[in-house]
């Protein structure tokens, strides 16, 4: 039976919502990594050690099911590598990013979607930069780092290739 999915994309991939819907689905714990990368505070975000981030993460790994997401590659994200059953690689079109980009932003100022952070321009702007990142280095950087567990990695460019990818994953998460 497998129980545990790490989903990786840029940002505006989907990997929220997917992460979403299969914890729902599944009743699986779901774990976004910048809340492992960033202690909350009201006022302002702070980031964790890289070794408290790795002690969190073993803990998360070492737990018996969950969904985990986030565009981390960093070393520190190797255990969920290495326990998931799956991992799934969203890789929507650049524009398809955009439009999500756009789309959360307004749902976030208009308190339509919940955000971690408050939605500002400079948060926009730093989205637009790792979208193009993503597109440029990022998505190699992912791919590199995935390589040793390229048996258990799905790649996801579209909707319908998503919608497939769920209907096969109801013979198998129980």
């Amino acid at each position: 039976m497998k129980k545990k999915i790490h989903i990786i994309g840029s940002v505006g991939s989907g990997k929220s919502t997917l992460a979403r819907l299969l914890a729902s689905k599944y009743d699986m714990c779901y774990i976004e990594l910048d809340n492992i990368v960033w202690e909350r505070h009201p006022n302002g975000d702070i980031r964790r050690s890289n070794e408290a981030i790795s002690q969190l993460i073993q803990q998360v790994a070492s737990q018996n099911k969950w969904v985990t997401e986030g565009a981390h590659y960093q070393h520190w994200v190797t255990p969920l590598f290495g326990q998931a059953d799956y991992i799934i690689h969203l890789q929507p079109p650049y524009f398809t990013r955009l439009w999500r980009i756009h789309k959360r932003f307004f749902k976030q100022v208009l308190r339509l979607e919940k955000s971690n952070y408050k939605p500002t321009l400079s948060i926009l702007r730093n989205m637009y930069k790792w979208n193009k990142s993503y597109e440029k280095t990022g998505q190699w950087k992912i791919k590199e780092q995935l390589q040793p567990f390229h048996d258990k990695v799905v790649t996801v460019k579209s909707q319908k290739e998503m919608e497939r990818f769920i209907y096969q994953l109801e013979g198998v998460v129980g």
